[in-house]
């Protein structure tokens, strides 16, 4: 006998997620109208309330799309459930706010009781395919946190610390809910609605990583979305490293003589020129990004465009330069990055935060009141983050002053 239940993660809670309580005192409550009190009056079984309110397969009313979530089959299924909200709600509901949260969990449940209509008869109950949303929501927020889970292997009790990544992908949603059903279908019916729980976890995947991509909820460095951009810039770096030239140039800088791909010989009469030294140092800036050496990447970035101004390396690569050089107070080379991001990526997802970032670094700390402005008018109207809002009208109305009065500008 095993027996896995997670119990807390140490991913953080930074505001009080209010409606993630609300909606297991929704659940808690319910239960005890329809299977605790209901019977008291003289409803033995299943309530005629509970019957009404339940998803039925062959005629489905719109209503009971939302009260199914809110039923129970019996009070373990009810545990069950309130647990697994409680460990991973909160840090989502946290994450993305208390509104956006609620609409999220209801359209997963929504989705979770269309797709179970499609696919299967009978009726449906429970908050799993909801629940299921919400924990591929943290899966894509907090992929690398850790999950203390209770284990319970016979005689052997305690606690053990598993990678989300790990535990939700492979033991919830691939053992627990594909293979696991498939070998217990051999010995007899199962009640679980396993389609519900996959449409829940698709839909909660697929719908929170759409709105990192676009931005509709706070990136950071630790999400899915930034570790499969990482996965990819290892490939393309491993892809690079491939080629013997870019090797020789990263280990003998300007002295490595070109390799050629014929004997794989160096090619003895090779000139090396300006050409050889750009490609040095652009290897040289990726391997020391790959390697997490942002200071020395930034030096490195510093030679090549002493030498060749007009470089200007990958997106990823760019911002990452010129938020060292911010970060190590080289003020006017970080504006000079961040142009030349904009410049080269004028479409990208982080233009709006790039301009914003500049209309501060000249307000503040080059004194270009004028350029400033300019940048700070443009990110105005197309921010979504309501606190860079905010900081973007301060600094806007800081450089306007000290435009028109000689005032000096605000520090934050």
């Amino acid at each position: 006998m095993l027996l896995l239940i997670p119990i807390r993660t140490d991913s953080p809670v930074r505001r009080l997620p209010w409606i993630n309580y609300l909606l297991i005192l929704a659940n808690v409550s319910v239960y005890l109208l329809t299977d605790i009190f209901a019977p008291l009056v003289g409803q033995p079984g299943e309530s005629e309330l509970k019957r009404r309110l339940m998803l039925s397969s062959s005629s489905p009313d719109l209503f009971c799309f939302f009260t199914y979530q809110f039923l129970h089959g019996d009070f373990w299924h009810l545990l069950g459930n309130m647990l697994f909200l409680w460990v991973f709600g909160n840090s989502v509901n946290s994450k993305v706010g208390n509104w956006a949260y609620l609409l999220f969990y209801l359209a997963c449940g929504v989705f979770a009781g269309a797709s179970f209509t499609m696919v299967s008869d009978g009726n449906l109950i429970g908050a799993s395919g909801a629940i299921a949303g919400v924990t591929t929501a943290y899966l894509v927020l907090f992929p690398r946190s850790e999950v203390t889970v209770f284990y319970w292997l016979w005689f052997y009790i305690g606690t053990i610390h598993v990678q989300a990544l790990l535990l939700i992908g492979l033991k919830m949603i691939l053992w627990d809910n594909i293979l696991s059903p498939r070998l217990g279908s051999l010995q007899g019916v199962d009640s679980v609605a396993y389609s519900a729980h996959i449409a829940g976890y698709l839909f909660g995947f697929a719908v929170c990583a759409l709105l990192l991509l676009i931005r509709a909820l706070p990136r950071d460095q630790y999400d899915i979305v930034a570790l499969a951009r990482r996965y990819r810039q290892r490939l393309e770096y491993r892809a690079m490293m491939a080629d013997a030239n870019v090797r020789a140039r990263v280990t003998y800088g300007r002295v490595a003589r070109p390799i050629s791909p014929v004997t794989a010989r160096p090619i003895e009469d090779a000139d090396v020129d300006a050409v050889d030294e750009v490609v040095c140092l652009r290897a040289e800036i990726a391997d020391l990004l790959t390697k997490g050496d942002y200071t020395a990447a930034a030096d490195r970035y510093e030679a090549l465009v002493t030498i060749a101004p007009d470089q200007c390396l990958s997106r990823r690569q760019m911002l990452l330069v010129a938020n060292q050089l911010m970060a190590i107070q080289r003020y006017p080379q970080a504006a000079s990055a961040y142009e030349k991001f904009l410049k080269a990526y004028p479409s990208d997802s982080d233009v709006i935060q790039v301009k914003l970032l500049l209309g501060i670094i000249y307000a503040k700390y080059l004194r270009q009141y004028g350029v400033a402005r300019q940048y700070l008018s443009e990110c105005l109207s197309r921010l979504t983050d309501p606190q860079q809002e905010k900081q973007a009208r301060e600094w806007l109305a800081a450089t306007a002053a000290a435009l028109g009065q000689g005032a000096e500008p605000m520090t934050s």
